[in-house]
């Protein structure tokens, strides 16, 4: 064992939160775009906006496989470096590892992107075959369409923000994201308004703001002292078996995981989407208001993977019990003050997506108030659980949690929303009852899970 100094619970929370904190706001200019453009759309009407919740829905649950296995770079790159510090040479190699985790995460996310492609061209007949109206259908197709190329540039800005958190400096990453947004505002509004693109400019500006994003973070990379060394990018053309192997071990379950997460949010889309174009603009302000708040806790528990993964690679469990521990504090302290804002806000909240001049913004106003008071119920579980989920990461436990997502949100909570909306008479907001209810069972079983193998290490 590694007998060098470790930290207290004090040091911890701090190390935890500097290196969160630049991963927080990347996140939360990831969700900016989003939101941006949830807003713009929401000036073209209440369709337009119902059509952007359906194929941004699309779009993020076919994305999940390559987001998922981009994702699966993060923990291998922190118990590479981690293992830098044991004593003895025993760690050896581990520059050498960092980059072949990175380029098998990009192989990996690339291989996912492109059955993804295949669909995402045709959500228009998919949607349709889903049960959706054909005009918010062929909307939706539009967005798809466009955004669909953005994918491979995400997904690899993913990967390489992994190798950035490993490396303890995500702070090029925030900038890149930040600028990102910057650049995505005055694009998009000029090619839904100006450019009369509508839909379609919609989604071209998400797929420039992506692509930007990995350019400038390669970049960055290439340019400075210490990153250039890792050579991240070359060779990249050589697909090495034996590390996409384990990418895919790592990463599969968490982009099942994911899928499933991501999923039960998208099929909640589509109840919402039989209910009417109201209760999918409804829905639409909701689920971009709690994603929102949610990357927060993601962003920590992002950072949890390289805090715990880091003292794995060094071969101290202690460390990384206290690391798990004191992000799942974190996420959830902050989470509980997002639940009292969402109650006690929700209304003004909805109105600030909304035209006041559409003749529907009222009803749908209401609705998503609604909605949003729901969503402020299951925050803390929401929070705890995607905290709990990053820190099982750095253990590279991926396969059980994938099953607690499975059971959570699709054998609990979907029929129990279904069950509420159509059965119990309680409509959309039934939907998402059921949506907190899976929410609250997962936190619980990652909870669980963490606390036996953080206590068995």
């Amino acid at each position: 064992m590694n007998d060098a100094p470790r930290p207290g619970w004090a040091t911890e929370a701090r190390a935890t939160l500097s290196l969160s904190g630049p991963i927080v706001l990347t996140n939360l200019s990831q969700m900016a775009l989003a939101l941006t453009e949830a807003l713009l759309l929401g000036r073209l009407g209440t369709d337009a906006l119902a059509a952007g919740m359906l194929a941004t829905s699309l779009h993020f649950a076919l994305i999940a496989p390559g987001f998922g296995l981009a994702l699966a770079a993060a923990p291998l790159q922190a118990m590479a470096r981690g293992s830098a510090r044991l004593p003895g040479g025993a760690g050896r190699g581990w520059l050498h590892n960092m980059r072949r985790a990175t380029r098998a995460s990009l192989w990996a996310a690339g291989l996912a992107i492109l059955p993804a492609w295949v669909l995402l061209w045709n959500a228009a007949a998919l949607l349709r075959a889903l049960g959706q109206d054909p005009v918010l259908a062929a909307l939706a197709q539009d967005y798809t369409r466009a955004a669909m190329f953005g994918m491979p540039g995400f997904c690899a800005f993913i990967a390489l923000r992994g190798f950035l958190a490993a490396m303890e400096r995500p702070a090029a990453a925030m900038w890149v994201a930040i600028g990102a947004v910057a650049l995505n505002l005055p694009v998009a509004w000029l090619l839904i308004f100006p450019a009369g693109l509508g839909m379609l400019g919609a989604g071209l500006s998400i797929t420039i703001a992506e692509t930007a994003m990995l350019l400038a973070l390669l970049v960055l990379i290439r340019r400075d002292r210490v990153f250039r060394r890792f050579r991240l990018l070359g060779r990249v053309w050589r697909l090495n078996l034996d590390w996409l192997g384990r990418v895919a071990t790592v990463g599969l379950p968490i982009a099942g995981s994911m899928l499933l997460e991501i999923g039960i949010f998208s099929a909640a889309a589509l109840a919402m989407g039989w209910f009417g174009a109201v209760a999918a603009a409804a829905h639409a302000i909701a689920i971009q208001t709690a994603s929102t708040t949610f990357m927060v806790p993601m962003g920590i528990g992002q950072a949890a993977t390289a805090r715990v993964g880091l003292a794995v690679g060094a071969g101290r469990m202690a460390d990384a019990a206290r690391a798990g521990w004191v992000a799942i504090g974190l996420g959830a302290g902050f989470m509980a003050a997002m639940a009292a804002m969402l109650l006690l806000a929700a209304g003004f909240i909805a109105r600030g997506f909304l035209d006041p001049m559409d003749p529907r913004a009222a009803e749908v106003a209401a609705l998503g108030a609604t909605l949003l008071a729901v969503a402020g119920v299951f925050q803390l579980a929401d929070g705890v659980q995607v905290v709990a989920a990053g820190a099982l990461r750095g253990l590279a436990d991926t396969r059980v949690p994938m099953v607690f997502a499975a059971i959570g949100y699709w054998v609990l909570g979907l029929p129990a929303g279904l069950a509420l909306a159509f059965w119990a008479g309680l409509g959309p907001a039934g939907i998402w009852m059921g949506l907190a209810t899976g929410l609250a069972v997962v936190a619980v079983l990652m909870l669980v899970r963490w606390r036996r193998l953080s206590a068995a290490g």
